[in-house]
C-alpha cells in the first residue's frame, strides 16, 4: 500500500519544521543553562554524553571495529567538528552575547561557509543568485555584528566569532560527509558514540559536584534538550524530510532556526529582541532565500 503524495509531503513539512524547532529549543535551553550558572562545559556534557547512551545500541548493531563503516580516522574528525568541538564553542558564545546573536548566526554562518566550501571543495558551481544571497547574510551579521559593538561592548564580537566559527565547523562537518558520502544518520550515531568521552574528560577536569547542586530538574532539561531533542531527534527529522520531500525542499527548514529561537526565547524565557537584531534577521532571511533558489 503505498502512501498518497499529499500525505508523504505533510509528514515532510512537519518533519523539516519539527527539526527546526528542536535545533531553535536546544538554543534557548543552552540560554536558560548558562543564565542559571551552567557553564558551557557542563552542557556540552549534557549535550554529547546523553546521546550516546541513547545511541550506543545501534553502533554496537552495525560494528563498532570500523565505526559502522565510517572509520575511526575520519570519525574522529567528524565528532571534533560535529559533537564536543562545536557544542562548547556554541555554548561558550552565550557567556559573551545574547540568545538573539547565537540563533541568528550561528545557522547563518553555517549557511554561508556551507557555500564557501562547496564551491572551493567539492567544486560545486555557485550561481550569481546564491553568491548575492551569501553577500545579503554577510550584511545581516554585520547589523548584528554592529548591535553587538553598540550594546555589549568590544568582547561582544567575540561570542559573535564563536558562533560564526560554531558555523564554520557545522559546515565543515556537512562538507566532509558529502565528500566521503557518509549517510546523516550513520553519521550522527557514530559521532555521538564517540562524543561519549566526554563523560571520563569531564569528571577528571571538573568533577560532578557542581552539576549535582542545579538539581535533578535543570540536568534533566538539559540532558533531553541538548542530548535527545536538538541533537538526534531534530538530525533524524531532518533527514527524514529530505527523504520525503527532496533536498532542495528541505533546504528551507534550516532558514526556520533563527526566527523560532527568537520566537521560543520570547515566549519561554522573555527575551524581547532588539530592533538592531530584528532587522539583522529579516536581512539573513532574505539572504537565506536567495541561497536556496537555484
Amino acid at each position: 500500500m503505498t502512501t498518497p503524495a499529499s500525505r508523504t509531503t505533510a509528514i515532510g513539512v512537519l518533519c523539516g519544521a519539527g527539526a527546526a524547532v528542536l535545533w531553535a529549543a536546544g538554543f534557548v535551553a543552552a540560554r536558560h543553562g548558562i543564565d542559571i550558572g551552567m557553564t558551557a562545559s557542563d552542557i556540552t556534557f549534557h549535550r554529547c554524553f546523553w546521546a550516546g547512551v541513547v545511541l550506543f545500541p545501534l553502533a554496537f548493531r552495525d560494528g563498532l571495529r570500523d565505526l559502522n563503516g565510517i572509520g575511526w580516522g575520519r570519525g574522529l574528525v567528524l565528532t571534533f567538528l560535529g559533537g564536543p568541538g562545536i557544542a562548547f564553542v556554541s555554548y561558550s558564545g552565550f557567556h559573551l552575547v545574547p540568545l538573539g546573536h547565537g540563533g541568528v548566526i550561528q545557522p547563518s554562518s553555517a549557511a554561508l561557509f556551507g557555500l564557501l566550501l562547496a564551491t572551493v571543495v567539492l567544486l560545486e558551481r555557485l550561481p550569481l543568485q546564491r553568491a548575492i544571497g551569501a553577500a545579503v547574510i554577510v550584511a545581516g551579521l554585520c547589523v548584528i555584528g554592529a548591535e553587538a559593538i553598540a550594546t555589549i561592548g568590544p568582547h561582544g564580537l567575540l561570542g559573535d566569532g564563536m558562533f560564526a566559527l560554531a558555523g564554520l565547523m557545522f559546515a565543515g562537518f556537512g562538507t566532509l560527509l558529502r565528500r566521503w558520502r557518509v549517510p546523516p544518520l550513520r553519521a550522527t550515531v557514530a559521532v555521538s558514540v564517540v562524543s561519549m568521552v566526554v563523560l571520563p574528560v569531564y569528571g577528571v577536569a571538573f568533577g560532578f559536584d557542581r552539576l549535582i547542586a542545579f538539581g535533578l530538574w535543570e540536568n534533566l532539561l538539559q540532558a533531553v534538550m541538548q542530548g535527545l531533542l536538538a541533537g538526534p531527534a531534530a538530525i533524524y527529522l531532518f533527514t527524514r524530510a529530505i527523504v520525503l520531500l527532496g533536498a532542495a525542499r528541505a533546504a528551507v527548514y534550516p532558514t526556520l532556526v533563527p526566527p523560532s529561537t527568537l520566537l521560543i526565547g520570547w515566549l519561554v524565557l522573555g527575551i524581547v529582541p532588539t530592533g538592531m537584531q530584528i532587522l539583522g534577521l529579516v536581512i539573513v532571511l532574505i539572504g537565506f532565500r536567495l541561497t536556496q533558489r537555484n
